[in-house]
């Protein structure tokens, strides 16, 4: 098969390494030419493990190549795929579609024979239509079928989400276009992979109803975790005890910081405007967004109030700063608010992250970036973990209270035990349990003795 996939961005670079890996002919469109460039040099302008191995690989196969000619591209394709950016939209929080439309018209004249046009982008509900129509009016006379086939990647483990999938949706309301997309996915389908047709408006439906339940779970974990903490539960082992319940489980049942990322901000605020604009109002999704922009700016005052209410003049080292480990990626990170509010609050902020730097300096001014935890420890008054790093899980306590001016740590990710940090002399404040004192500890301990 031929596939050509327009969009050279996170889940047009996953999907077309991961097509080809199947051994399917992917063209990856974009028009940006620095970046096609890029990657025909062999620079990945993202970061996610693993990706950069598959597209080499393919490429030396021959089965997967970046361009920018959309003609020949669009015309020689059994599927085109649009996986352009549905960013939300200023003002009113609706799904940007100016992109998509773009794409629409551009790919409009170049369709030749039979061909599956499908979004990859998260688009609301009758988008599929509107693109139909679109391209009736730009091209009547093409043999073309419009369906529905959301991504549902994870940064940071996309390429085993797309070969190991939970489910492939496709909404499909044409037999011809059904079976070219069955035969695409039959490498999945042969691997037991479920690959489940429904309606387009469902699969379009279907995608921003799961990222606004798991949106949903974060934020019902963190006022559970506040709860705790108000009545001495530890949230941990409250999490742990109703994760085991199989009709709930345990992802996305661990505190934090709120939730961010190029997914859950953007399509719970358009699930919500949708459903607002059907007369159907979604009033739990509607707090879940309200829960999540209150977090971070009651996370920037917790960190406040564990270094004694006033941060003025003391350096903070901030512990990862993307929205999630094992990518690069900023959007809606917390750290783009916390971070701020401390600097407004007058604190010194240095920060390390393993692979966040280059996109966080865009964004955060007055930053000061280092090259490993200790340097970024070396002077704090306090410690901040934003971002669960595997590699801050071995940092040794002791070695980072040394290196550090004050003595607090405050670990929004619960990723340290508390005991290590009070033996470390370090004050610990996590998420959903108890804030101890290194001091209170050592008393006791001497008094037990």
């Amino acid at each position: 098969m031929n596939i050509c996939i327009i969009g050279c961005g996170y889940v047009g670079l996953v999907s077309g390494a991961c097509f080809s890996e199947f051994g399917w002919a992917v063209a990856c469109v974009d028009n940006d030419g620095a970046r096609i460039a890029d990657l025909e040099r062999g620079i990945v302008p993202i970061f996610e493990p693993g990706l950069g191995d598959l597209i080499e690989r393919n490429r030396g196969a021959g089965r997967l190549n970046f361009t920018t000619d959309l003609k020949r591209s669009v015309s020689g394709a059994d599927v085109v795929f649009l996986a352009v950016g549905t960013p939300m939209r200023r003002g009113d929080g609706h799904a940007d579609l100016t992109f998509i439309r773009e794409a629409v018209a551009e790919l409009a004249p170049h369709l030749s024979g039979f061909t599956v046009v499908a979004t990859k982008s998260t688009v609301p509900v009758g988008t599929s239509r509107e693109i139909e129509a679109l391209l009736s009016q730009l091209n009547p006379t093409a043999d073309v079928a419009v369906c529905s086939n959301p991504e549902f990647l994870r940064e940071g483990s996309a390429i085993r989400d797309f070969t190991h999938p939970d489910r492939v949706l496709v909404g499909c309301d044409e037999e011809r276009a059904a079976a070219v997309l069955e035969r695409l996915y039959k490498p999945l389908a042969l691997r037991s992979a479920p690959v489940m047709f429904v309606g387009r408006e469902s699969a379009e439906l279907a995608k921003y109803a799961a990222n606004a339940f798991l949106a949903m779970k974060v934020s019902f974990i963190n006022e559970v975790a506040d709860l705790c903490e108000a009545t001495g539960a530890d949230v941990q082992e409250v999490a742990s005890a109703i994760g085991s319940d199989g009709r709930i489980g345990n992802k996305f049942l661990h505190p934090g910081p709120g939730y961010g990322g190029s997914c859950f901000p953007k399509d719970v605020s358009a699930l919500i405007r949708t459903s607002r604009m059907h007369q159907a109002p979604l009033t739990l999704v509607e707090q879940v967004e309200r829960v999540n922009s209150a977090r971070k700016t009651r996370m920037a005052q917790r960190i406040v109030g564990a270094l004694g209410g006033d941060v003025g003049g003391k350096t903070i080292c901030i512990l990862g700063v993307t929205f999630k480990p094992e990518t690069d990626d900023m959007r809606e990170a917390p750290s783009l608010d916390i971070i701020p509010a401390l600097q407004k609050a007058g604190a010194l902020v240095r920060a390390y992250d393993p692979h966040g730097r280059e996109s966080a300096a865009k964004l955060l001014d007055g930053v000061a970036w280092c090259d490993s935890v200790f340097e970024a420890a070396s002077g704090a008054h306090g410690v901040v973990v934003l971002t669960e790093w595997n590699e801050f899980r071995a940092v040794e306590l002791n070695a980072l209270a040394s290196r550090m001016a004050g003595h607090t740590l405050i670990d929004l990710r619960n990723m340290f035990a508390s005991a290590d940090a009070l033996a470390a002399g370090l004050d610990y404040h996590g998420i959903g349990r108890a804030s101890l004192s290194a001091d209170n500890a050592m008393a006791k301990r001497a008094a037990a003795e």
